[in-house]
């Protein structure tokens, strides 16, 4: 009889060491016949290191390549750096995707907003139930986070179980339910959790995080407080601070109106979901001109100074519909992400210079975290009681901070791990055992670009250097046939001494010309080299930089 190598596995492909782009895997099986299970599809959102780039998603071509074994996705909630390169990265994989009702609906709802986006196989699977994929034997467990229906899943295989946390934390009194579900989570621990990955966002942070309610009442004092407009910037997945904004509109005789498309679809999805049960509908931002200042609370997109987004255009006095002034006020009922904060500095003064009060959660409670601090973490390992912990989600400061409460906690072992290391969880020791191609992916205006190519860099350059273009017409002989044709872009016109710059680059071109021996003068491919290296030299001596450049030889 023939021994049982089975082995159960975890690798991140993304998540681990950043914040977003979450994508999780779990095997099981012999080492070359492992049935593969994938936990959500995240984004992130590009910086200025990446010039022109929408995106950030994980690279796929190691699940791609055994996506024959890949029994499906598993999205443990609707969040962009959780589900918001399905999109683009579905086509790879073509399995089906398992969601609940509101991710499912939010899903199809960005699908139709996108022109050519794919249809997808989505299973709707109700909150608290249990099914079935390939080998593994999935639960969804309710979880408190800042979307609805976010959930915690009990990945059962034969080698043992694993709490895959998401996204979560302990709230008491949320504006929509549910709360976390500690029973359910310690009932599965009773049973014998093998390994336990848990998001580590907040765990630098001492204490608990408020609760959802209590924002709910400083939003209400603000909005009673106010005699001007009052608008509200969040982030557009966040149903519960929209119900709690439009429920104190409705105390105050005030109107909700939506502006911006992602708030606009959210709100859209959570109507057809029942989660604004109550709620009298939205306006659209047509009526916003033709109603009393006092009578009017908008919800915006922007909070993270995306430039496109309501609020920044708002702040440029840009907006068709929408305009602010003094005596109104702007709540930031958001956190700024980390790389975000000079875009929304950004926004905040554009406000400011047009005489609006802006109000953050550095004077009021106006926002709470979706993620758990440290005794909320405490609370998870005390229900679970796992055997071995892998912190997940987050950057190395959160990743090590989470690995020492972990120990401290009692927890025998503490993996942590690296997006593409494969970390075997049974059977024997929890360590690394292999490693998983990693990289990323941009989105680039609609065009998927691997890091590994030079148009990101080459951008870069670009924007740091500039460039110059040069043509030029030789005789078959290699005689220059007309000037040189200089074109730059980004350069300084004129050099220290006032030269023009381009006549200078023209001159340095035909003086490498003339250095050529006339059998290479004949080889436009060896002008072109040349020319490339001498005015790239030229225009370091002038201006300190060495822009790109690009030389087009013809033969006349």
């Amino acid at each position: 009889m023939a021994r049982d190598t089975s082995e159960l596995v975890f690798c991140a492909l993304g998540g681990i060491g950043e914040i977003g782009m979450n994508m999780a895997l779990y095997g099981y099986g012999p080492p070359k016949k492992r049935q593969w299970l994938m936990v959500d599809c995240g984004v992130s959102f590009a910086g200025e290191d990446v010039p022109g780039v929408d995106l950030v998603m994980p690279d796929v071509r190691f699940i791609e390549a055994e996506r024959r074994n890949l029994v499906g996705i598993v999205l443990t909630h609707a969040h962009e750096d959780h589900f918001g390169a399905l999109i683009h990265l579905w086509p790879r994989l073509e399995v089906p995707v398992y969601a609940t009702r509101f991710s499912a609906a939010l899903l199809e709802a960005k699908r139709l907003a996108e022109p050519g986006a794919p249809r997808i196989d989505v299973r709707v699977i109700p909150s608290r139930h249990r099914f079935t994929a390939g080998a593994f034997d999935i639960e969804l467990i309710d979880v408190a986070h800042s979307i609805p229906e976010s959930n915690a899943l009990a990945i059962r295989t034969p080698a043992g179980t694993v709490i895959h946390t998401g996204d979560w934390k302990i709230d008491e009194t949320p504006v929509i339910p549910p709360l976390t579900d500690g029973a359910r989570l310690k009932a599965i621990g009773d049973e014998g959790v093998l390994a336990l990955v848990c998001d580590s966002t907040n765990a630098i942070r001492e204490g608990r995080s408020p609760s959802e309610r209590d924002v709910a009442r400083s939003l209400a004092e603000i909005i009673a407080t106010k005699k001007g407009r009052v608008a509200v910037t969040t982030f557009a997945s966040n149903v519960g601070r929209i119900r709690s904004v439009a429920e104190a509109a409705m105390a105050n005789d005030r109107s909700v109106i939506i502006v911006g498309r992602a708030m606009e679809r959210v709100c859209t999805v959570a109507r057809e979901c029942g989660l604004l049960d109550g709620i009298p509908p939205f306006l659209s931002p047509e009526n916003y001109g033709y109603m009393p200042r006092e009578k009017v609370v908008a919800v915006l997109t922007g909070s993270q100074g995306e430039p496109r987004a309501a609020l920044a255009r708002i702040a440029r006095d840009e907006h068709p519909d929408v305009t602010l002034a003094k005596g109104d006020t702007v709540v930031f009922s958001s956190r700024t992400i980390p790389g975000n904060e000079k875009a929304v500095g950004g926004i905040i003064n554009g406000l400011v210079r047009q005489g609006v009060e802006i109000v953050t959660d550095r004077t009021h409670l106006v926002h709470v975290s979706g993620h758990p601090r440290r005794d909320e973490l405490a609370d998870m390992y005390g229900w679970v009681r796992p055997k071995i912990a892998i912190p997940v989600h987050g950057e190395a400061w959160h990743l090590s901070e989470h690995a020492g409460l972990a120990r401290s906690l009692g927890v025998p072992d503490v993996i942590t791990a690296k997006d593409g290391d494969i970390v075997r969880l049974a059977p024997g020791p929890a360590q690394a055992v292999a490693t998983a191609p990693v990289a990323k992916v941009y989105l680039d205006g609609e065009i998927l670009v691997h890091s590994s190519e030079e148009t990101v860099p080459q951008r870069r350059r670009l924007a740091w250097s500039g460039a110059v273009s040069i043509a030029l017409a030789l005789s078959e002989k290699g005689e220059i046939v007309s000037e040189p044709d200089v074109k730059t872009a980004g350069l300084p016109l004129r050099s220290r001494d006032g030269r023009d710059m381009e006549d200078l680059i023209a001159d340095a071109a035909l003086a490498v010309l003339e250095s050529l021996p006339r059998p290479k003068r004949r080889d436009p491919d060896a002008v072109e080299i040349a020319i490339e290296r001498g005015v790239r030299s030229t225009v370091n001596s002038l201006w300190g930089k060495k822009p790109v450049c690009q030389v087009i030889v013809l033969v006349v």
